[in-house]
């Protein structure tokens, strides 16, 4: 299913990409009497990515909304290229995930000109707020501070200093300021709580192994080698925070590689991908935070609205929840991504 779902998006890919090669920098008429929206994703990174676009898919398809798409394949510059073709296209919207939070303000001018609404998804930006419609997504400062109140209720009775490994997602993103905000103003109404050391892992499974792994050779380098968890500079990480679960699998990975036993280790994660709950499940992670992916059918809703002229919410978030340990695991059914 999945990846018959990839091929969906990639051949949808290839054919936004002949799209704009056919306009070769020229003013296209638009054909089609439905609803157009030209939509750039930042990528296909994760299995939480791939199943946000299908969501976005799916909706547009059940909406009667042809889609124009763009794969920016983690790069601002392809989707600044890829905004400036759907002005050139004369799409009745335009929505993107933003990789970054700057540089955004000449080509949404661009778009305002052309009288194109665009909304923005999933991750915010720092524009001039009338340049753009709305945003639609996480409230990541808040997704930050559920994962400090399930560490503060987990440490409750612990007395002792409390350190903190943070895995950070790409950086200049709105999700990764949200997250490391919101977790930070709760922990620090308890001075126990400390951030001894923080990587930037770019959302990727394969920078959290690598990661993990370069720590763990350190520490096994030093002379000092043990496999009760993940150290740094000589001190015992307590708590491993990880911004996404690509991430935090990398990490599992890299433990199951040196046979560290992270039974003593705190591990939280967000987003809330099958693997995820999985691993929380067989004990290997303690609290994931969702993000949920499934956007598609606001997503539409607010593209009809915007391309009639309505105004349409400054923000909008989706619904989130929380999986802990604590949790009945008989209760949870199949994510689908």
């Amino acid at each position: 299913m999945i990846f018959a779902s990839l091929l969906a998006v990639a051949a949808l890919s290839s054919f936004a990409v002949l799209l704009f090669i056919t306009l070769g920098g020229k003013k296209a008429e638009k054909k089609s009497e439905r609803l157009i929206l030209g939509f750039s994703q930042i990528g296909s990174e994760s299995a939480w990515r791939t199943r946000n676009t299908q969501s976005i898919f799916e909706a547009a398809e059940k909406n009667d909304i042809q889609i124009l798409f763009d794969d920016a394949r983690q790069k601002q510059e392809n989707q600044l290229r890829a905004i400036r073709s759907f002005i050139v296209y004369q799409v009745d919207v335009i929505a993107f995930v933003p990789i970054v939070e700057d540089g955004w303000d000449d080509v949404l001018k661009e778009a305002r000109r052309a009288g194109i609404p665009v909304i923005v998804v999933d991750r915010q930006i720092n524009s001039d707020k009338s340049l753009y419609a709305g945003f639609l997504g996480e409230d990541s400062v808040e997704e930050g501070r559920r994962a400090a109140r399930f560490l503060m209720r987990k440490c409750a009775e612990e007395n002792s200093p409390v350190n903190i490994l943070e895995i950070r997602g790409t950086e200049n993103s709105s999700v990764v300021s949200g997250r490391a905000e919101g977790f930070r103003e709760e922990i620090s109404a308890d001075e126990k709580f400390r951030i001894i050391h923080c990587e930037n892992g770019d959302f990727l499974r394969s920078r959290g192994k690598e990661i993990a792994d370069r720590l763990i050779q350190k520490n096994r380098d030093s002379g000092i080698f043990k496999n009760d968890g993940i150290y740094f500079d000589g001190q015992k990480i307590d708590v491993i925070y990880s911004h996404n679960d690509s991430m935090t699998l990398g990490i599992l990975d890299s433990f199951a590689d040196y046979g560290i036993n992270p039974a003593d280790s705190i591990i939280i994660s967000f987003d809330a991908e099958q693997k995820s709950i999985d691993s929380l499940v067989a004990g290997k992670l303690n609290c994931v935070v969702e993000c949920n992916p499934n956007l598609g059918e606001m997503l539409m809703i607010l593209v009809k609205k915007a391309a009639s002229g309505r105004q349409i919410p400054r923000i909008t978030y989706n619904d989130e929840t929380v999986f802990t340990e604590d949790d009945d695991f008989t209760l949870y059914e199949p994510r689908g991504y």
